[in-house]
């Protein structure tokens, strides 16, 4: 009995792995493929054995016209397979309206493959619902949670992401599947391309931070719970599905992201105040903190040679850690204070000109503010750590693969951005009255 459930829980992770399941989907929401015609970029990376981060990827063809297809590691069986490449339809598609995936990642100067989209609409919705999920949405939401809404809850939030990111990056190295092989899918994006794919850490933070925040605002707060629950679900599910939209992830590789996330949740709830009021109270925090996070982001590295993934990783505790240190220091000095527990639950402000104004002044101002920040600091931070660690900085690509030169960049750029954005910016903001 249990070696048959065993091989049809098999079977079905085979079924939800397959990524003729992800193709099917994009060609139902009007993307198409043009493999067809391929260029000598493609052609150079079709006789590439390995991926950049060690994935087996080689494309093959065979009898030159119609049976072309692509090696894939199937990481159940543990053996590579060939998966068909796009139907002979894609050859007749209207050349009109062609695009390049998203967002070149010019360290790995991966560029994609051309594509058709033919509801813009559902483009437009994916592309919305994966930027969910990208450093630039969050160096823009947990500043205006902590600016404008409770900076109680975004503590909370952000160690809770921090710690989903973790997990998430360091599990995709330590299982180490490869993305959805292409064709038969189509890359709407490629940032994230040379990186393993299980589980999908979009899905992690996407499930995480909407449920996180709902769970710690609803008693706090007054709002209807048939309200907050809708925001969690549609969020979480929106970055789910532009994960398989993109051609990033598998069906199974989205489902288990959604599912570790919960687990996670489910583990760090009930301590999140106990870890709130550590790093806020004792006199021991400073020292925890860089200890607990630089040391998760050296393990992070030790995993593996270098990669997005791990990059992602250290900057996502680095940001952890500068947040904590700004919130220790606040604690310390009797800025910013919590509501007493006599004022909850908060009720929501009278939506107004006046608030609407001030809360869109202090984001403009504030995340002005951070990004001339960072600005400032990744043009001190790479010469800084090669100089340090005796690495040459004429090809800043090749620098960065250095794992002390990445970890002490992200460490000295994204630690500093979030210090500025706990503690310095509200500061400017009392100067300038919008606090």
């Amino acid at each position: 009995m249990a070696t048959v459930m065993f091989t049809r829980f098999v079977c079905l992770f085979r079924y939800l792995q397959d990524p003729r399941h992800v193709a099917r989907f994009q060609q139902l929401c009007g993307v198409r493929g043009t493999f067809s015609r391929r260029s000598a970029a493609t052609e150079k990376e079709s006789d590439r054995d390995v991926s950049p981060n060690g994935a087996c990827v080689k494309r093959c063809d065979r009898d030159t016209e119609s049976k072309k297809c692509v090696k894939q590691h199937d990481p159940v069986n543990s053996e590579n397979k060939d998966v068909p490449l796009a139907s002979p339809g894609t050859e007749t598609l209207n050349p009109r309206g062609r695009v390049k995936p998203l967002r070149k990642n010019s360290l790995t100067d991966d560029v994609g493959q051309e594509f058709i989209i033919e509801n813009k609409f559902l483009f437009y919705l994916f592309t919305m619902g994966t930027e969910l999920g990208n450093e630039m949405f969050f160096i823009v939401f947990f500043p205006f949670l902590m600016w404008n809404v409770d900076a109680f809850v975004s503590r909370q939030v952000i160690v809770v992401w921090v710690w989903v990111l973790f997990f998430g990056q360091t599990t995709k190295d330590l299982v180490g599947w490869t993305r959805p092989a292409s064709p038969p899918v189509v890359k709407v994006e490629v940032f994230y391309n040379v990186e393993y794919s299980m589980p999908s850490v979009h899905a992690m933070t996407g499930t995480s931070v909407p449920f996180c925040l709902f769970m710690l605002t609803y008693n706090r707060w007054e709002y209807p719970f048939l309200f907050g629950l809708t925001v969690a679900i549609c969020w979480s599910f929106l970055v789910c599905i532009s994960r398989i939209y993109m051609g990033m992830h598998s069906v199974l590789e989205v489902i288990t992201g959604f599912l570790y996330s919960l687990l996670i949740l489910a583990c760090f709830l009930p301590v999140l105040e106990d870890i709130d009021t550590f790093y806020l109270s004792s006199s021991m925090a400073p020292a925890i903190i860089l200890l607990l996070h630089v040391g998760l982001a050296v393990l992070a590295f030790a995993l593996d040679t270098w990669s997005t993934s791990r990059a992602d990783t250290a900057q996502a505790l680095a940001t952890g850690a500068g947040g904590a240190l700004a919130s220790h220091l606040n604690q310390q000095l009797s800025l910013q204070p919590d509501p007493p527990a006599s004022s909850l639950p908060l009720k929501m402000p009278s939506i107004t000109g006046a608030l609407i104004g001030d809360t869109l002044l202090r984001l403009l101002i504030g995340v002005a503010a951070l990004l001339a920040v960072r600005a400032i600091m990744k043009a001190i931070a790479i010469p800084l750590a090669c100089q340090l660690f005796s690495v040459p900085s004429n090809d800043v690509r090749k620098a960065r693969q250095n794992p002390c030169v990445e970890l002490t960049y992200r460490f000295l750029v994204y630690g500093t951005v979030a210090f500025c954005c706990v503690f310095l910016v509200p500061l400017l903001f009392l100067g300038l009255n919008l606090s």
